[in-house]
């Protein structure tokens, strides 16, 4: 067993880094925005797709929002 835990202080960094952004959110329904752009994100990062790929093809996407959003979730997505 490791007696370091450099892995999960790498990706705490990410919200240690952004932390002085999210006093920004000034609002609940921005904190909640930027909880859902991190959420997917994140959900992108564990299902091995490139999250700048997939944010461009979903927000391509959701001009119009289809009824059943499983197809666009990050594990259905086909990268180039």
């Amino acid at each position: 067993m490791s007696i370091d835990n450099n892995r999960v202080e790498r990706e705490a960094k990410h919200f240690a880094v952004g932390r002085k952004n999210f006093l920004f959110c000034h609002t609940e329904s921005g904190a909640n925005s930027s909880a859902v752009l991190y959420s997917i994100v994140e959900t992108c990062k564990v299902n091995g797709v490139n999250p700048t790929q997939y944010l461009t093809y979903l927000f391509g996407q959701l001009a119009h929002v289809p009824s059943d959003l499983e197809p666009l979730m990050p594990w259905n997505f086909e990268q180039d």
